[in-house]
């Protein structure tokens, strides 16, 4: 499980620091791949895989499943990281989540999420008021 709120940076050569806590978890491989709300995902190497198992099943008929794997699996890359604990994020990733030096990465569960610091702030400003209104509906019983 993924947990928190961290702030790495990108260097000059799209490298960025993986979250100490989680390199050993990730450090069979990762995959990276574009998320909702312009972040980016990255799935350990089994999780991924059953996310492709899902979307194999999943009806090719369905208009939505083949515009999501498309997008899904063109995107994605399988990254190791180095002996440091950075990933290399490939360019048209970066692009797609305007990431420049400032960084957010959360734990979301059963992923991590990449975003640009500015977007994650803005995103967060957003759903905070949200967050507190829906926990009811979301989680009835629960919280």
């Amino acid at each position: 499980m993924f947990l928190g709120t961290h702030h790495p940076r990108l260097d000059d050569k799209g490298r960025l620091f993986l979250p100490a806590k989680y390199r050993e978890e990730l450090a069979e491989g990762l995959v990276i791949t574009k998320g909702q709300e312009r972040c980016l995902y990255v799935f350990p190497v089994e999780e991924f895989q059953r996310i492709t198992e899902a979307l194999r099943t999943a009806p090719v008929t369905a208009k939505a499943v083949r515009d999501y794997s498309r997008v899904l699996f063109a995107s994605a890359s399988d990254e190791v990281a180095d002996k440091q604990g950075r990933i290399t994020v490939p360019q048209a990733l970066r692009e797609y989540a305007s990431l420049r030096r400032d960084c957010v990465v959360i734990g979301a569960n059963t992923r991590l999420e990449i975003w640009a610091a500015d977007a994650w702030s803005a995103y967060l400003a957003d759903q905070e008021q949200a967050f507190a209104d829906l926990s009811e509906e979301v989680l009835p019983g629960i919280l």
